[in-house]
Protein backbone atom coordinates (compact mmCIF):
# COMPACT_ATOMS: atom_id res chain seq x y z
CA UNK A 1 0.00 0.00 0.00
CA UNK A 2 1.11 3.32 -0.68
CA UNK A 3 1.96 6.07 2.22
CA UNK A 4 1.03 9.30 1.02
CA UNK A 5 3.64 11.91 1.15
CA UNK A 6 4.13 15.93 0.56
CA UNK A 7 7.96 17.46 -0.68
CA UNK A 8 8.59 20.73 -1.72
CA UNK A 9 11.49 21.08 -3.46
CA UNK A 10 13.45 24.48 -1.78
CA UNK A 11 14.98 24.78 -5.04
CA UNK A 12 12.33 25.36 -7.37
CA UNK A 13 9.98 27.11 -4.89
CA UNK A 14 9.11 30.77 -6.38
CA UNK A 15 6.72 31.76 -3.56
CA UNK A 16 4.35 32.23 -5.93
CA UNK A 17 1.39 30.84 -3.53
CA UNK A 18 -0.55 28.97 -6.22
CA UNK A 19 -0.40 26.36 -3.69
CA UNK A 20 -2.38 28.30 -0.90
CA UNK A 21 -4.62 29.72 -2.58
CA UNK A 22 -5.53 26.47 -4.57
CA UNK A 23 -6.42 25.21 -1.37
CA UNK A 24 -8.17 27.72 0.15
CA UNK A 25 -10.36 27.36 -3.03
CA UNK A 26 -10.82 24.04 -3.30
CA UNK A 27 -11.90 23.22 0.36
CA UNK A 28 -13.95 26.87 0.85
CA UNK A 29 -11.65 27.22 3.55
CA UNK A 30 -12.99 30.37 6.17
CA UNK A 31 -11.08 33.16 6.62
CA UNK A 32 -8.23 32.96 9.26
CA UNK A 33 -7.42 29.32 8.39
CA UNK A 34 -4.29 28.65 6.33
CA UNK A 35 -3.74 24.68 5.84
CA UNK A 36 -1.09 25.39 3.25
CA UNK A 37 1.03 28.36 3.48
CA UNK A 38 4.61 29.30 1.99
CA UNK A 39 7.29 29.83 4.50
CA UNK A 40 10.65 31.93 2.86
CA UNK A 41 13.75 31.21 4.73
CA UNK A 42 16.65 34.09 4.69
CA UNK A 43 13.84 36.63 3.06
CA UNK A 44 15.80 39.18 1.03
CA UNK A 45 19.52 37.80 1.72
CA UNK A 46 21.50 35.76 -0.49
CA UNK A 47 20.68 31.78 -0.22
CA UNK A 48 16.94 32.60 0.32
CA UNK A 49 14.61 29.66 0.42
CA UNK A 50 10.68 29.31 0.35
CA UNK A 51 8.82 26.44 1.35
CA UNK A 52 5.77 25.03 1.22
CA UNK A 53 4.25 23.90 4.63
CA UNK A 54 1.11 22.03 5.67
CA UNK A 55 0.62 18.55 7.48
CA UNK A 56 3.83 16.28 6.97
CA UNK A 57 1.34 13.23 7.74
CA UNK A 58 3.86 11.75 10.14
CA UNK A 59 4.25 8.22 10.62
CA UNK A 60 4.50 8.61 14.47
CA UNK A 61 2.14 11.60 14.58
CA UNK A 62 2.62 13.88 17.68
CA UNK A 63 -0.63 15.74 17.36
CA UNK A 64 -2.46 12.55 17.96
CA UNK A 65 0.05 11.73 20.37
CA UNK A 66 -1.23 14.40 22.73
CA UNK A 67 -4.73 14.77 21.30
CA UNK A 68 -6.93 14.19 24.88
CA UNK A 69 -10.25 12.83 23.01
CA UNK A 70 -8.16 10.88 20.31
CA UNK A 71 -9.68 12.59 17.45
CA UNK A 72 -6.85 11.77 14.84
CA UNK A 73 -6.66 8.50 13.10
CA UNK A 74 -4.59 7.57 10.12
CA UNK A 75 -5.92 5.96 6.97
CA UNK A 76 -4.27 2.72 4.98
CA UNK A 77 -2.45 5.43 2.79
CA UNK A 78 -0.42 6.97 5.80
CA UNK A 79 -2.93 10.47 5.45
CA UNK A 80 -3.35 11.47 9.17
CA UNK A 81 -6.61 12.77 9.77
CA UNK A 82 -9.33 14.26 12.70
CA UNK A 83 -12.72 14.03 13.57
CA UNK A 84 -14.37 17.12 14.19
CA UNK A 85 -16.91 15.96 15.64
CA UNK A 86 -14.53 14.76 18.46
CA UNK A 87 -12.43 17.49 18.82
CA UNK A 88 -12.78 19.68 21.98
CA UNK A 89 -10.45 22.39 20.49
CA UNK A 90 -7.96 22.32 23.64
CA UNK A 91 -4.94 23.34 21.20
CA UNK A 92 -2.29 20.41 22.00
CA UNK A 93 -2.01 19.32 19.10
CA UNK A 94 -0.79 22.69 17.51
CA UNK A 95 1.58 22.98 20.38
CA UNK A 96 2.54 19.53 20.11
CA UNK A 97 2.96 20.17 15.81
CA UNK A 98 6.29 21.00 14.33
CA UNK A 99 4.99 22.51 11.56
CA UNK A 100 2.34 24.55 12.90
CA UNK A 101 -0.25 22.82 10.90
CA UNK A 102 -3.60 22.39 13.25
CA UNK A 103 -5.35 25.51 12.90
CA UNK A 104 -8.37 27.39 14.62
CA UNK A 105 -11.32 29.56 13.68
CA UNK A 106 -10.97 31.83 16.63
CA UNK A 107 -8.55 32.88 18.84
CA UNK A 108 -9.10 32.25 22.65
CA UNK A 109 -8.75 30.33 25.56
CA UNK A 110 -9.29 26.32 25.84
CA UNK A 111 -12.14 24.92 24.36
CA UNK A 112 -13.29 28.71 22.70
CA UNK A 113 -11.22 28.92 19.47
CA UNK A 114 -14.26 25.96 17.58
CA UNK A 115 -13.12 23.05 16.10
CA UNK A 116 -9.05 22.38 14.80
CA UNK A 117 -8.87 22.12 10.99
CA UNK A 118 -5.60 20.86 9.05
CA UNK A 119 -4.60 19.69 5.65
CA UNK A 120 -6.00 16.57 4.67
CA UNK A 121 -4.28 15.72 1.51
CA UNK A 122 -7.23 16.36 -0.42
CA UNK A 123 -8.77 12.81 1.25
CA UNK A 124 -12.16 14.09 3.01
CA UNK A 125 -12.89 12.55 6.36
CA UNK A 126 -14.33 9.72 8.02
CA UNK A 127 -17.88 10.82 6.75
CA UNK A 128 -19.30 8.99 3.68
CA UNK A 129 -17.41 9.37 0.70
CA UNK A 130 -18.13 12.38 -1.47
CA UNK A 131 -20.90 13.48 0.68
CA UNK A 132 -21.81 16.99 1.24
CA UNK A 133 -21.49 16.19 5.59
CA UNK A 134 -17.74 15.63 4.52
CA UNK A 135 -16.93 18.62 2.00
CA UNK A 136 -18.72 20.68 4.88
CA UNK A 137 -16.06 20.06 7.32
CA UNK A 138 -13.34 18.61 5.39
CA UNK A 139 -13.42 19.71 1.92
CA UNK A 140 -13.21 17.95 -1.28
CA UNK A 141 -12.32 14.38 -1.48
CA UNK A 142 -9.71 14.45 -4.46
CA UNK A 143 -8.44 10.89 -3.28
CA UNK A 144 -11.23 9.33 -3.49
CA UNK A 145 -11.76 10.27 -7.36
CA UNK A 146 -8.09 8.98 -7.75
CA UNK A 147 -6.48 12.63 -8.28
CA UNK A 148 -3.91 14.53 -6.18
CA UNK A 149 -4.02 17.20 -3.53
CA UNK A 150 -4.78 20.30 -5.66
CA UNK A 151 -1.81 22.36 -3.93
CA UNK A 152 0.61 20.28 -5.99
CA UNK A 153 -1.27 19.92 -9.37
CA UNK A 154 -1.04 23.65 -9.78
CA UNK A 155 2.64 24.36 -8.56
CA UNK A 156 3.90 25.84 -11.66
CA UNK A 157 6.83 24.79 -11.11
CA UNK A 158 6.66 21.49 -9.56
CA UNK A 159 8.39 22.22 -6.71
CA UNK A 160 5.71 20.96 -4.34
CA UNK A 161 5.10 17.10 -5.10
CA UNK A 162 2.27 15.00 -3.66
CA UNK A 163 1.61 11.04 -4.08
CA UNK A 164 3.49 7.75 -2.99
CA UNK A 165 6.27 9.07 -0.49
CA UNK A 166 8.61 6.08 -2.64
CA UNK A 167 7.83 7.45 -5.91
CA UNK A 168 8.19 11.04 -4.74
CA UNK A 169 11.72 10.03 -2.98
CA UNK A 170 12.78 8.28 -6.73
CA UNK A 171 11.73 12.09 -8.58
CA UNK A 172 13.67 14.40 -6.13
CA UNK A 173 16.86 11.69 -6.00
CA UNK A 174 16.49 11.77 -9.55
CA UNK A 175 16.08 15.91 -9.37
CA UNK A 176 18.84 16.10 -7.19
CA UNK A 177 21.79 13.73 -9.24
CA UNK A 178 20.47 16.02 -12.37
CA UNK A 179 21.06 19.81 -11.07
CA UNK A 180 24.18 18.18 -8.74
CA UNK A 181 25.89 20.71 -6.10
CA UNK A 182 28.81 22.43 -5.26
CA UNK A 183 30.72 24.33 -7.83
CA UNK A 184 29.56 23.95 -11.54
CA UNK A 185 26.13 22.65 -10.34
CA UNK A 186 24.76 26.32 -11.54
CA UNK A 187 26.21 28.79 -13.77
CA UNK A 188 28.43 29.03 -17.14
CA UNK A 189 29.51 24.74 -17.26
CA UNK A 190 25.31 23.71 -16.68
CA UNK A 191 24.47 26.58 -18.66
CA UNK A 192 26.44 25.58 -21.92
CA UNK A 193 27.11 21.78 -20.86
CA UNK A 194 30.56 21.99 -20.83
CA UNK A 195 32.12 19.12 -19.28
CA UNK A 196 33.76 20.20 -15.90
CA UNK A 197 38.20 19.08 -15.87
Amino acid sequence: MARMKFLCDADRCIECNACVTACKNEHEIPWGINRRRVVTLDDGKPGERSVSMACMHCTDAPCAAVCPVDCFYTTADGVVLHNKDLCIGCGYCFYACPFGAPQYPKTGNFGTRGKMDKCTFCSGGPEADGSKEEYEKYGANRLAEGKLPLCAEMCATKALLAGDGEVIGEIYKERVETRGYGSGAWGWLTAYNDKAS
